[in-house]
């Protein structure tokens, strides 16, 4: 067994029984390995203490029954082993810039600590062939944009951990953006009427630690009315990678935080690195399956940079 399989066991196993006790001693048997190195091995591979990842897990599960029962918060804290009411909302508050009974009236999507799957970290996948694993299908394939593609939407700088998802926890910028978007996109001119909605990630002269994003769709112009943002996507050679969840929640939290782990290693083992940009095309089929395209600007890495 590979070190990464026998601390994907742990992972698994954690999901499976949030809402039970956990030694660090019974963690180490799954494991197969002392609490010593079995902690040591966890923090390298999951890149957060153990004892660390259970309580965000189990605040990210707790935050769900939140939103989507009427559960008193005593009962939830208890059941994730929170000692009182007290405790539990300090964390959760700490975690989620919210308390648990601000959370229950929120339907902005959230950013929530993702479970890991630790095999991203080292498969890889052929080019136009899909990779299937822990809920979502991956397809990685190069691909040309024939001609100039403008997009129109609300844009502001956002720190960049909003959008790399999976280690972060807290009320989405980017959620929040959307929701504004959806609100004004009837009457935001220029849009195509059939048009893909799209967010753009791109510099836009934001500082060390930030990043420009657009919410927005497909337009048939590039000009833009006050109070908009229109970014053109240029007629080039991409990489196109595919991801596909069950639900659009679950797309656009754990599934791209998914996806970014292997495409970092893709992107490394094909000697490239992200250039200046990347384009997210979201895609609904007539049986409400969801599914995400991004386009990445790439440029090729140097022999010094892979090293």
């Amino acid at each position: 067994m590979h070190a990464w399989e026998s601390i994907q066991a742990v992972v698994d196993f954690i999901e499976d029984n949030l809402t039970e006790e956990l030694t660090m001693e019974d963690l180490a048997k799954v494991a197969a390995l002392s609490p010593y190195y079995f902690q040591r091995l966890f923090r390298r591979l999951v890149k957060v203490p153990v004892r660390e990842y259970t309580r965000m897990r189990r605040l990210a599960s707790a935050c769900e029954q939140l939103q989507e029962t009427d559960r008193t918060v005593l009962d939830i804290a208890e059941e994730y082993h929170f000692s009182g009411h007290a405790n539990f909302t300090r964390a959760f508050k700490k975690a989620f810039g919210v308390t648990p009974e601000e959370m229950r009236h929120i339907r902005t999507i959230t950013n929530q600590y993702v479970k890991p799957n630790l095999l991203l970290n080292y498969e890889m996948a052929d080019e136009n062939v899909p990779l299937i694993t822990d809920g979502i299908v991956l397809e990685v394939r190069p691909t040309k944009l024939e001609q100039p593609k403008p997009i129109i939407g609300i844009a502001m700088e956002i720190p960049i951990n909003d959008i790399m998802g999976g280690l972060d926890s807290g009320i989405s910028i980017t959620g929040k953006m959307w929701d504004d978007f959806h609100r004004e996109k009837a009457s935001i001119v220029g849009l195509s009427p059939d048009g893909k909605e799209c967010g753009v990630v791109y510099t836009g002269g934001a500082p060390e630690g930030y990043c420009t994003y657009l919410a927005g769709a497909e337009a048939d112009s590039n000009q833009a009315s006050e109070g908009y943002t229109v970014f053109t996507m240029p007629a080039q050679d991409y990489i196109l990678y595919s991801v596909e969840a069950e639900t659009f929640n679950d797309l656009v939290t754990s599934a791209v935080y998914k996806a970014q782990t292997f495409m970092e290693k893709w992107m490394k083992k094909h000697s490239l690195r992200p250039g200046g940009f990347a384009v997210e095309m979201y895609l609904q089929d007539e049986e409400g399956a969801t599914a995400m395209e991004t386009w990445l600007d790439t440029i090729p890495t140097q022999p010094s940079e892979e090293s």
